[in-house]
C-alpha cells in the first residue's frame, strides 16, 4: 500500500500545544469534518488515550504514533505533528518526551491495518530521522521530509545498479539458469537505500526480495515481485536464508521441488559477496516428508508466521538483560490447541481487546519478549490473536517423536503438540539459543547452534 497517497500536507503541522493531550486535539481537528460529526474529538482522545495507557504507542527515538479504528468511508486518514521542545507523554508515560507525533485513524473494517502500523513504526524509527525533521527550517521543508520518507523511495539512488553489483547479478543469474533453479532471492537488506526489483529477471527467473524492513518493497506495478520479511542479525545470514526459505515454502511461493538461488550481503554494505544454490528438498527433508502442500496448518496467516519467527530469533540473539531466554511460541487453531493447555498463572491477555494483543501490532514485541520469562508456552491463533501466556502443554506423545539427542522438555512438548494439535510450535532455547520449528512432530532447525551468538 502507498502510504504517502493518505499524506496531506495541511495535515502536517507544527504543534502549537506543549502537553500530550492537547496536541493529539490538535491534530484531530484537522481531520475532515464528516468523520468528527461521526465521532466526537471527546470521543476519539479518549479512544486514543485508553490505548495509550493499554499499550504505549511510543517508538524508542521520540516518536508516538497514536492510532485508533473507527467507522470511516476513506481507508485512513493520517496526521503528523512536530514539536521540537518536546511534549511530556501520555498520563502513564510523562517521562518519556514525544517531539513527533504520527496520529493515525483506521476504517473499522480495514484488513490491512497491521500491516500499516508495522510499515510506519519501521519507516519512523529510522536512525537520525527525528534530528532531521526537527532540523527542517520551514514547515513547507518539515512536509517535504514526511512526504520523502514514504514515496520517491523507488527514486533514491541505489548501489544496487552499481557496475559491480549487476555484474554479480548477472553471474548468479548464469549459475542459477546452469543449475536449474526456478527463482532467484535477493536480499536487498543488503542496501542502505531501497530498490526497485521487477517480478522477473531478464531470464525469466522469478524474483523473490527478502527483507528485515517492516516498510513495504516498492511499487514495480504489476511486475512487483513476492517478498519475504524475515529478520536477520549482522554474523547471521545462514539463518536468515534458512528462516526465509521455510517462509516462502510455507506460502507457497516456494515449491518443495524447487532449487533456488540466493543472493545477498552483510546489512547495508551496498554490495552483493554471496551466491548460494539451494536445493528445497534437500534442504528441508523432514518437515517436507510425506507433506504434500500442507505445510502451513489450516487458518495460520503467513504474516503471523513471519512475525512470531522474527521475535524468536531476537530472542534467541538478544536475549533479555544479557542472558539467554527460551520460550515456546504454538501458532494454530485455538480449538484444536486448547484441549491441550492449562494455565500455569493467570491469564496475562485476558480481557484485553483482540486488536490489542495480536502479534501483528508492533507493539507487540517487547510485551512478548517480557513475557518470555515466565514458564510456559505463548498460544497464538492463527489470525495473530495471543490466547494466553504461561501455559502448560500438556499432549500427550502421539505416533513415535523424533528427536536428536540433547533437547529437553520444552522440545519434547512442542514436538508433541504440534503433532497432536495440527500446528506449529517454535522453540528458542534457553542454553543455545538454537531455534526449532515443529509441525506434525518432526523439526527443523532456523538458528544452529554454530550460527547464533558466536558466529
Amino acid at each position: 500500500m502507498r502510504i504517502d497517497r493518505f499524506l496531506s500536507a495541511r495535515r502536517i503541522i507544527d504543534l502549537k500545544s506543549r502537553d500530550f493531550q492537547s496536541a493529539l486535539l490538535e491534530l484531530l481537528a484537522l481531520c475532515p469534518c464528516p468523520v468528527r460529526d461521526t465521532v466526537s474529538d471527546d470521543s476519539l482522545l479518549k479512544k486514543l488515550l485508553l490505548r495509550e495507557r493499554t499499550i504505549p504507542t511510543h517508538l524508542d527515538n521520540a516518536v508516538a504514533l497514536p492510532h485508533v479504528r473507527i467507522p470511516l468511508k476513506q481507508r485512513y486518514i493520517f496526521a503528523v505533528g512536530r514539536c521540537p521542545g518536546g511534549l511530556p507523554g501520555s498520563a502513564d508515560n510523562n517521562d518519556k518526551k514525544v517531539r513527533i507525533l504520527f496520529l493515525v485513524l483506521a476504517s473499522d473494517k480495514e484488513k490491512s491495518f497491521h500491516t500499516v502500523l508495522t510499515t510506519l513504526a519501521g519507516a519512523l524509527e529510522e536512525n537520525g530521522l527525528v534530528e532531521r525533521l526537527e532540523k527542517a527550517p520551514t514547515l513547507k521543508k518539515f512536509r517535504e521530509e514526511i512526504s520523502a520518507i514514504f514515496k520517491g523511495v523507488a527514486s533514491r539512488a541505489s548501489a544496487f545498479n552499481s557496475r559491480l553489483n549487476q555484474f554479480f547479478v548477472r553471474e548468479a543469474e548464469k549459475i542459477a539458469l546452469n543449475a536449474g533453479c526456478s527463482s532467484m532471492l535477493l536480499f536487498v537488506d543488503t542496501f542502505s537505500s531501497f530498490v526497485k526489483i521487477g517480478r522477473h529477471s531478464p531470464h525469466g527467473l522469478n524474483t523473490i526480495v527478502v527483507t528485515q524492513r517492516s516498510y513495504e518493497v516498492p511499487d514495480a506495478g504489476e511486475d512487483k515481485p513476492d517478498s519475504i520479511v524475515v529478520r536477520a542479525f549482522a554474523g547471521h545470514r545462514l539463518a536468515q536464508f534458512r528462516s526465509a526459505l521455510l517462509v516462502g515454502l510455507m506460502r507457497n511461493i516456494i515449491k518443495p521441488t524447487d532449487r533456488v538461488c540466493c543472493i545477498g550481503g552483510q546489512n547495508n554494505s551496498d554490495k552483493f559477496d554471496i551466491i548460494l544454490v539451494v536445493d528445497i528438498a534437500g534442504e528441508f527433508p523432514t518437515i517436507l516428508s510425506n507433506r504434500g502442500n500442507e505445510l502451513l496448518p489450516t487458518g495460520v496467516s503467513a504474516e503471523v508466521l513471519e512475525r512470531t519467527l522474527g521475535i524468536a530469533t531476537e530472542l534467541a540473539v538478544e536475549g533479555r538483560e544479557g542472558r539467554p531466554i527460551g520460550c515456546i511460541l504454538v501458532i494454530g487453531n485455538r480449538e484444536k490447541i486448547n484441549p491441550h493447555v492449562k494455565p500455569l498463572i493467570l491469564n496475562p491477555f485476558f480481557g484485553y481487546h483482540e486488536e490489542d494483543r495480536n502479534i501483528l501490532n508492533p507493539f507487540m514485541d517487547e510485551t512478548v519478549k517480557e513475557l518470555s520469562s515466565i514458564d510456559g508456552a505463548f498460544i497464538i491463533n492463527g489470525d495473530g490473536v495471543i490466547e494466553s501466556a504461561g501455559s502448560m502443554l500438556t499432549a500427550h506423545e502421539q505416533g513415535v517423536l523424533s528427536l536428536p539427542g540433547g533437547l529437553g522438555t520444552r522440545h519434547v512438548a512442542a514436538c508433541a503438540i504440534s503433532l497432536a494439535a495440527d500446528c506449529i510450535a517454535i522453540v528458542v532455547s534457553s542454553s543455545t539459543g538454537q531455534v526449532t520449528l515443529f509441525h506434525k512432530g518432526e523439526g527443523i532447525t532456523l538458528l544452529d547452534r554454530s550460527t547464533n551468538r558466536s558466529f
